[in-house]
């Protein structure tokens, strides 16, 4: 049976906002089924051979505990109180240990070459500094270990998706919490200096057309 551990009070300066975090908390819990069928492909491949303790930067309402094996532990970096019921219970669900953490990723508060894997999703588009936080993974990465992450990212120029993305950044901002549509995100983890990196680019064909242009891949420590 999972364990939540007493949640680390929040030091980064969250803030944490009645409606917008609710609504979130929501939409995501709604749209789990969807996204992950969207993104089940990838994630079975970025995700494959995780070991028994991860780390997990933004982990929302648990939509990747799924891909951890029953008895594994999630150390959880969640600054959303929100997101905090649907997340103990989707570790529950899985069989999962949480040990729930209310801090920003960019200062995780763990030990230097603490992690062995380090995961996001759809995290590094809302965080406040993606430089600071890819620096925060590298720190608590062991020599080796590796950062798996599947983000949405910049469209090309001169099309259809990058005009979009330009038209709605700032009401899609407020919507979903500081997100933005617009974050060259390839280029933020090859410059994060990791010793290796690898990225596939691919597209998803949904109504949401600024969120489209995504990136999947595992940076090496």
């Amino acid at each position: 049976m999972a364990e939540t551990t007493t949640i680390t009070p929040s030091e980064t300066g969250f803030k944490q906002h009645a409606v917008r975090g609710r609504f979130n908390a929501a939409f995501f819990r709604v749209m789990d089924p969807y996204i992950e069928w969207n993104l089940r492909s990838r994630k079975q491949r970025v995700f494959s051979g995780l070991p028994r303790e991860v780390v997990e930067i933004g982990p929302g309402v648990g939509a990747n505990i799924r891909y951890l094996p029953a008895g594994s532990t999630l150390v959880a970096i969640e600054p959303n109180r929100y997101m905090h019921g649907p997340l103990r219970d989707a570790a529950h669900r899985h069989g999962v240990q949480l040990d729930l953490r209310e801090r920003m990723a960019e200062q995780t508060g763990l030990p230097d070459s603490s992690a062995d894997s380090v995961i996001s999703s759809l995290v590094l588009c809302s965080v406040q500094n993606p430089a600071a936080v890819l620096a925060e993974v590298r720190r608590i990465l062991r020599p080796g270990g590796t950062f798996r992450f599947l983000e949405h990212v910049l469209a090309r120029t001169a099309t259809p998706t990058r005009a979009a993305q330009r038209v709605l950044r700032r009401p899609w901002a407020w919507i979903f919490e500081g997100c933005s549509c617009e974050r060259d995100l390839e280029q933020s983890v090859r410059a994060a200096g990791f010793e290796s990196v690898t990225i596939d680019r691919y597209r998803l064909h949904t109504p949401f057309l600024p969120f489209n242009t995504h990136i999947a891949g595992i940076a090496q420590a």
